[in-house]
């Protein structure tokens, strides 16, 4: 899952965050929601990985569950060298200044009752020894950066525009130079004539600091012009993982054929010509997921081994990851659907 010129800053191997179900008079424990089930992917020093599904598929709790916001169930994240889903409290405070994030709304991430100048040196703080007066330096260097006023630096969150107080959390990210950044859906909250202005931003404090990204988004045509891969997702599992170009120039697994087929499209030639696919259906409750592959319930090109077995994420073509038993090389286990199902295979397959 990665480009061979460079070394993996993270690593995730089965990554599973379930929430326990209690219920009755004594609040027994009786299920789980698997909001992630079994992600598995690297990132490469400087790459941007985007992260892209529905709402409700698992997208932000892989984020959370990655910096150990939340406590993972199961698996491995490794970031620069150590095994995060396993430290100590300890050692996990020392790991923090590698890993940071940028919040979806930055008016419920920031404190009302602190000063900008607070909210950004709240990191420096907690993690260094600088004297007050490298702390204001290092203030004002962040705020340059991130295009903030210095004159603001007394102000409090509430005298900001939104994209503006979305600068506040990226400066206050970045406060103890981190190496990689999670940034959860970071333009969702912020008007459309703002949203540029920040992913800008972004892309050229990459170019500047070297950090890398996974970026969560359910803005599939920003995503294509930010990220160098993408992963689809899918109610808690990896659908298919590629390069952004050739993930929007022809996706293999057909849930994102279908959710890229609903990006609109600026070129009314091509437009035209476009095929939109509508999925038919509720996506499964993620307390009850079905036994097969989890989109077995929607997906137009189903044949029976679908629903009996989950297929396993596995590279088809070269830098490509397709969790679909439509790439299936066992001709056996395609064989179980009969012939129309092998029809389809190779249909799936050719396309």
């Amino acid at each position: 899952m990665l480009d061979l010129a460079r070394q993996p800053l993270v690593r995730v191997d089965g990554l599973k965050m379930h929430f326990p179900i209690y219920s009755g008079v004594f609040r027994s424990h009786t299920g789980d929601v698997k909001a992630v089930d079994g992600v598995s992917f690297d990132i490469a020093q400087g790459e941007t990985l985007g992260l892209v599904g529905e709402s409700g598929c698992g997208k932000s709790t892989v984020g959370r569950a990655l910096l150990r916001l939340y406590e993972p169930t199961a698996g491995r994240v490794i970031i620069d060298g150590e095994d995060v889903a396993h430290l100590s409290a300890e050692k996990l405070r020392q790991k923090r200044p590698t890993m940071q994030m940028v919040f979806q709304d930055p008016q419920a991430s920031l404190n009302p009752r602190m000063t900008l100048a607070g909210i950004i040196g709240e990191p420096l703080d907690e993690h260094t020894r600088l004297s007050r007066a490298e702390k204001t330096a290092r203030i004002y260097e962040l705020m340059d950066q991130v295009g903030l006023n210095r004159r603001f630096a007394n102000r409090y969150p509430h005298e900001f525009s939104g994209g503006q107080r979305q600068r506040i959390g990226i400066a206050r990210a970045l406060a103890l130079n981190p190496k990689f950044i999670v940034c959860d859906e970071p333009i969702a909250a912020l008007d459309v004539s703002i949203q540029a202005q920040v992913v800008n931003l972004l892309e050229d404090l990459q170019d500047r600091l070297g950090l890398t990204y996974l970026f969560i988004s359910h803005d599939l045509s920003m995503v294509r012009h930010l990220a160098d891969r993408v992963a689809v997702m899918y109610l808690g599992r990896i659908a298919e993982l590629s390069p952004a170009k050739d993930l929007y120039a022809r996706p293999l697994h057909p849930y994102a054929e279908a959710l890229l087929s609903a990006v609109n499209e600026p070129d009314p030639v091509i437009a035209a010509r476009r095929k939109r696919i509508i999925l038919k259906g509720d996506v499964p409750s993620p307390a009850n997921p079905p036994t097969g592959c989890n989109f077995c319930t929607r997906c137009p090109q189903v044949f029976e081994l679908c629903r009996q077995v989950k297929p396993e994420l596995s590279e088809v073509e070269p830098g490509r990851f397709v969790a679909c038993h439509l790439y299936d090389n066992n001709k056996a286990a395609r064989s179980t659907g009969g012939p129309e199902a092998t029809e389809r295979n190779q249909q799936g397959a050719s396309t």
